[in-house]
C-alpha cells in the first residue's frame, strides 16, 4: 500500500506583523530627518521609545535622540535663501529659452547657466563680420531687441548684468584696426552694451570684459571649434558675483 504523500504545511507569516512595524519606523524616521524643523525633546523621547519597544525588540546603542542644529536655523529646506535662488533662475532659464527658441535651433543663440548666473551666448559670427566688433545689425536686431525686452522684465528689475567677449586663438591681422585679440573681445562686449544702453536699458547695471582666447569653450584645433569659440556672454550676475 503506497504511503500519502504529506501535504506541505503552509508558511507562518507572523513574521510580517514584525518586518511591517520595522519598515514604517523607519519611514517616520527618515520623514523627520528630511524636516529640520524644531521638534521637542518629548517627541524626540516618545520616537525613541516607540523603536526600542514597537515590535522590533529592544536593540543596544544607538537610541538617544536629541534635538540636531538643524532645529536652531529657523528655515526649513525649501525656504533656504539658495532654494529660493534656484527656483527664480529655473523660472527665467525657462523663459529665456522660450524667448529665443528659433536662434537656440539655429545656433544662433545658447542658454546655459553656470556659477556666475544665466548665460546668454550670442554666437560671434552671426553678429558680427569676421574681425569687426561692428555689429551686424541687419540680420540681429530682431534678436537684440528681444534680448532688451527680457533684460527689462520686471523679473530682473534688481539684477546687474556682464557682457564678455570671446575670441578664438588665431591672431588678428598685423594690417587691421586691432592690436590683438583683447582689444576685439572688449570691442565686441562694448558694441552690444552700447546697443542696449541704446535701446533703454540701464548703462549702470553692466559691466563688461573682454577674455580674448583665454576662456575657451571647444578645441581651437579644428574650425567647428573655432566658431563656437567666437562668441559674446550676456550674463544674468547671480547675487554673488556682482
Amino acid at each position: 500500500m503506497a504511503r500519502k504523500k504529506k501535504q506541505d504545511e503552509p508558511t507562518p507569516s507572523t513574521w510580517l506583523n514584525t518586518y511591517s512595524d520595522m519598515i514604517t519606523l523607519c519611514l517616520c524616521f527618515f520623514v523627520i530627518l528630511f524636516n529640520p524643523d524644531e521638534v521637542t525633546q518629548a517627541q524626540l523621547d516618545s520616537i525613541s521609545t516607540s523603536i526600542m519597544t514597537g515590535g522590533i525588540g529592544a536593540m543596544a546603542g544607538g537610541m538617544t535622540l536629541s534635538p540636531g542644529r538643524n532645529a536652531d536655523l529657523g528655515n526649513t529646506i525649501m525656504n533656504l535663501p539658495s532654494m529660493e535662488r534656484g527656483r527664480v533662475m529655473g523660472t527665467q532659464l525657462r523663459k529665456a529659452i522660450s524667448v529665443f527658441s528659433p536662434e537656440i535651433r539655429s545656433n544662433k543663440v545658447k542658454i546655459t547657466h553656470d556659477e556666475r548666473g544665466l548665460v546668454i551666448t550670442l554666437a560671434g559670427d552671426a553678429f558680427f563680420n569676421p574681425a569687426s566688433a561692428r555689429i551686424n545689425i541687419e540680420a540681429t536686431r530682431d534678436i537684440l531687441l528681444r534680448l532688451g525686452t527680457y533684460m527689462s522684465s520686471g523679473e530682473l528689475r534688481d539684477r546687474k548684468f556682464r557682457i564678455e567677449g570671446h575670441t578664438d586663438a588665431v591672431d588678428v591681422d598685423p594690417n587691421g584696426p586691432w592690436e590683438d585679440n583683447w582689444q576685439l573681445s572688449a570691442e565686441r562686449s562694448r558694441a552690444i552694451l552700447r546697443y542696449l544702453v541704446a535701446i533703454g536699458l540701464d548703462e549702470k547695471r553692466f559691466q563688461i570684459a573682454g577674455f580674448a582666447d583665454t576662456m575657451p569653450v571647444s578645441s581651437n584645433d579644428t574650425e567647428e571649434g573655432r566658431k563656437n569659440n567666437r562668441r559674446v556672454d550676456v550674463i544674468i550676475l547671480d547675487p554673488g558675483h556682482l
